[in-house]
């Protein structure tokens, strides 16, 4: 279990950090771009393209975290009427099924995307970049996010034997 703990927080650095570099990329491309074009009258060819990619990083690297603190959206409706722990354990089993299953389609869907788009690439038309560098951001999150509701189903699982939640 410390070796899944370790990883995890390994992961989540790494995650954080591609963010963090992602956000100070999104934030200076822009601002280059704005004061270039507003204050020098400069037009830079793709720098927009640029700013889109790395912002469709961010994005999906925002979806990773969250599923990984279990921040994403929810409907609690249910769980906040239910009173038993043991009831509690088997709704959050059954909800960590349903988000298991979506985002195993999703995944799906998104490897379709990519191998798609290496079977008849595409580039963007200012800098030419391949457009499977943005569509491998969809599948790193949607991968990942079914490594995390995996993992959701094994904590929720857990309360329902009453084996302590580690």
């Amino acid at each position: 279990m410390r070796f899944l703990q370790s990883l995890d927080r390994l992961t989540a650095w790494v995650v954080d950090a591609a963010a963090l570099i992602a956000s100070l990329l999104v934030v200076g491309l822009m601002l280059t771009l704005v004061v270039g074009r507003y204050v020098f009258g400069w037009s830079y060819v793709g720098l927009l393209e640029l700013i889109m990619l790395c912002g469709m990083w961010l994005y999906m690297l925002g979806i990773l975290t969250a599923s990984r603190r279990n921040q994403h959206l929810v409907v609690d409706y249910f769980e906040q009427k239910v009173k038993a722990p043991k009831a509690k354990a088997v709704l959050r089993t059954v909800v960590a099924s349903i988000t298991l299953f979506s985002t195993l389609f999703f995944t799906y869907l998104a490897w379709k995307m990519l191998q798609w788009g290496f079977v008849r690439p595409q580039s963007t038309p200012g800098m030419g970049i391949p457009l499977w560098v943005p569509q491998s951001a969809i599948l790193l999150a949607a991968a990942g996010c079914t490594i995390y509701a995996l993992r959701d189903i094994v904590i929720a699982a857990t309360g329902i034997s009453g084996t302590p939640e580690d």
